[in-house]
């Protein structure tokens, strides 16, 4: 009998060693099951398993296989790929009457990702129509099927005509499927890359929660008003936990101990209601290696095991120093008790269409997802992320908890028909919790230019000023005059490690009660923990405000309130976003003069900006790709999820990366890169991660071949040190501005 192979190893003999292609399929079709199991899918994940290779039966594709594995390089090069994904899209979409067409997305993108139903390029439509090598040596054991029942999600959303539901149901099952084949492809290619992987206990998330109380009641905590709300904010997360799985809304003002006990919630949840995970998405990537760290911190008892190997980081400044081998591999498909990841990450992950951005998708079921500060979603993008959202907790036996510490913003109300539906609140009384940790004073300063603003910053000994741009955070900052070692900046321009080192310096002079004065961009607001008896902050969104606020006397250590300061810049608002946020609050501040931060203003707010703008919570028609075409027999699911991928960027990208060898880490790994015997791997370009700034676009094509080099014609890396100073980071040249200063 004639033998089919799935994979070769590299100098192997010809079918010696060799992975035996229906054990591949057999493989990833159980391993597929498994997955898709956590929403009732799991013979949905079992064919498309068993199909999705099912091209690579045809004596073209052996014939391949043979000829690229041969050990002289010069023939392996003339041989073309052969299409092996098409032949089990055409069988499942003949095989299972229209409901086929589903599983025909999955496989036909398991290599390339998700195509389009219909377009001008490579789309599903085509694909069932192209002509394919023969595959009929196929055993019939893998392609007979007694029929595919739809599970209640996928049996719903047919009911109710759900494109969009629908399309969900078909990225999960495509998720189960690449993940499977990944994993499969890995135990036979690199078995030492799989075994490193390892597996984590399945009474992990138990063991977290007990070494997380450990933590708590090890922690020595000053017996004031804060600290005793912050108690109660914890009491009522675990009194919640035992509620049915679902969407929660965590409402707590900024200081109220929100990142702990909402991870005590989601670890108790998880226990109680046997969830697989807890994922925890906070919304900026600056500087969240601080949440990270915190829970590292609490869970380093969790019975003698690596902290490490429980908290696995996502996101783009990841010190990977903080990485094992097994929680770096977990990054690829988030199988690990506890995930921390951004909201770009998270929300353009959900409407991806490439392999290594879905892969992880599936264990987002029967996860416990926490949302910080949920209000940050851009409003172009609100409608299709709540979908998304409501999916999750509604067919996906996921928990979602809508972390903020204002006005909830996303929840259903008569004039917000979008938001969502049965929201159980946590907290029981969020006014009087408000109410209870309130903290400090807001006054509305009005316009104030630079010189003014600084020398009102050399009144306070320690001070904290917010801006919304770069610019404007080093114009200030120059502004406000040399000090020795008691005046900061921090932005942008300055790369990851650098800020996390100034960020070290400003906690210990706060400490000491040395003198602070500390310029900085909004990014000291997402999950910083520091603590300033005033706070200046440039007029921007309410819940901005709030967060600013929330750096002001946040441990309540003062004698009576803090005060935050808002003032209107001199500086031009670039970004729409900023814009349309400061102009919101705008028209707030004024009518609530007692306290702009109130709930009551918060709502006021998210009504102007959210809520009264409808022809924007879908700005991108996202929700317009998914459509069901149901007097069309050959294709009556078209759905655009390659169109959906291109248009889904929460942040535009509006600049280019530079690598800055700060410090002796920063040049050893400068210097690593330009090494000519090595080639750049994963991890040096992961850890250089750390040492990289992102520059204005124009002005990084103009410094090219000059103060900035592309190392290895690839990486660009600056060599004019004079461009990054200590204080303030980045700062190339502006061609125009040298011009015409000749």
């Amino acid at each position: 009998m004639k033998r089919h192979y799935a994979h070769t190893l590299p100098g192997a003999a010809p079918e010696a060693g060799w992975q035996p292609l229906e054990e591949h399929l057999r493989n990833v079709g159980e391993l597929a099951a498994r997955f898709a199991s956590a929403f009732a899918a799991a013979e949905w994940g079992r064919y498309a398993g068993l199909w999705h290779d099912l091209g690579k039966y045809s004596e073209a594709f052996q014939s391949y296989l043979r000829i690229a594995s041969s050990e002289d390089p010069h023939v392996a090069e003339t041989v073309g790929r052969i299409d092996h994904s098409t032949a089990g899209a055409q069988h499942a979409a003949s095989a299972v009457e229209v409901l086929g067409h589903l599983l025909a997305y999955a496989i036909s993108g398991h290599h390339g990702g998700l195509p389009d139903g219909r377009s001008g390029g490579p789309c599903l439509e085509r694909r069932l129509e192209k002509h394919i090598e023969d595959w009929g040596d196929a055993p019939s054991s893998l392609t007979t099927c007694p029929g595919l029942e739809p599970p209640s999600a996928l049996l719903h959303a047919l009911r109710t005509g759900n494109a969009f539901s629908i399309a969900f149901f078909t990225r999960m099952v495509f998720s189960c499927l690449v993940d499977a084949d990944f994993l499969d492809t890995e135990r036979f290619m690199a078995p030492a890359k799989a075994t490193a992987r390892g597996e984590w206990q399945r009474d992990a998330l138990a063991r977290m929660e007990d070494a997380l109380d450990s933590h708590i009641a090890s922690l020595e905590v000053a017996p004031t008003e804060v600290n005793a709300n912050r108690e109660k904010v914890r009491d009522a997360c675990l009194a919640a936990a035992t509620i049915e799985p679902g969407l929660f809304s965590l409402t707590v003002p900024t200081g109220g101990g929100k990142t702990l006990s909402s991870l005590a919630f989601a670890l108790r949840h998880a226990v109680v209601h046997g969830l697989t995970r807890v994922v925890y998405v906070v919304p900026f990537t600056t500087i969240i290696e601080q949440n990270a760290d915190v829970f590292r911190r609490a869970l380093a008892g969790a019975d003698g095991a690596e902290a490490t190997d429980f908290v696995v980081e996502h996101h783009s400044n990841l010190d990977v120093g903080q990485e094992t081998a097994m929680s770096r591999l977990a990054t690829e498909n988030w199988d690990s008790p506890l995930v921390v990841t951004t909201s770009v990450q998270f929300y353009e992950s959900l409407f991806a269409r490439k392999t290594s951005r879905c892969r992880k998708l599936h264990n987002l079921a029967r996860s416990v997802i926490v949302l910080d500060e949920v209000q940050t979603l851009p409003v172009d993008f609100l409608h299709p992320c709540l979908r998304a959202l409501r999916e999750l907790a509604t067919h996906y036996g996921a928990s979602v908890v809508l972390c903020t510490a204002t006005q909830p913003a996303v929840h259903l109300r008569q004039d917000f028909p979008i938001g969502l539906e049965n929201v159980r609140e946590i907290v029981p009384n969020p006014q009087a919790l408000y109410e209870s940790l309130r903290r400090v004073d807001v006054r509305d300063l009005g316009p104030l230019g630079d010189e003014e603003l600084a020398s009102r910053l050399r009144t306070h000994d320690r001070v904290l000023c917010i801006v919304n741009t770069r610019r404007h955070a080093i114009d200030l900052f120059r502004a406000l005059g040399e000090e020795p070692e008691g005046h900061f900046h921090l932005s942008a321009l300055m790369c990851p490690e650098h800020r996390t080192e100034v960020l070290g310096d400003i906690r210990a002079r706060l400490d000491s009660r040395k003198t602070c004065r500390v310029v900085s961009t909004q990014l000291i607001e997402a999950g910083v923990d520091i603590d300033f008896p005033v706070v200046f902050r440039s007029l921007a969104g309410l819940d901005s405000l709030a967060q600013a606020a929330g750096r002001c006397n946040r441990n309540g250590s003062l004698h009576g309130r803090g005060t935050t300061f808002v003032f209107r810049s001199q500086h031009s608002l670039e970004e729409a976003f900023l814009r349309q946020t400061a102009n919101a609050a705008e028209q707030v501040l004024p009518l609530y003069d007692a306290d702009p931060l109130s709930l009551e203003a918060v709502e006021h707010y998210f009504r102007l900006y959210y809520w009264d703008r409808s022809s924007r919570w879908d700005a991108k028609r996202i929700l317009d790709e998914f459509q069901l075409l149901r007097q069309d027999r050959s294709l009556p699911f078209s759905f655009g999820f390659a169109a959906v991928a291109e248009r889904f960027r929460l942040i535009d990208k509006l600049g280019e990366p530079v690598i800055i060898p700060w410090g002796d880490t920063g040049r050893r790994l400068v210097a690593e890169l330009r090494d000519p015997r090595r080639t750049p791997d994963r991890g040096l370009l992961r850890r250089l991660q750390r040492f990289t700034v992102e520059a204005r676009r124009k002005e990084w094509e103009a410094n090219m071949h000059g103060a900035i080099e592309l190392v290895a014609d690839r990486f660009p890396v600056l060599v004019d040190s004079s461009c990054y100073s200590e204080q303030a980071g980045l700062s190339l040249p502006d061609p125009l501005s040298s011009f015409l200063n000749v």
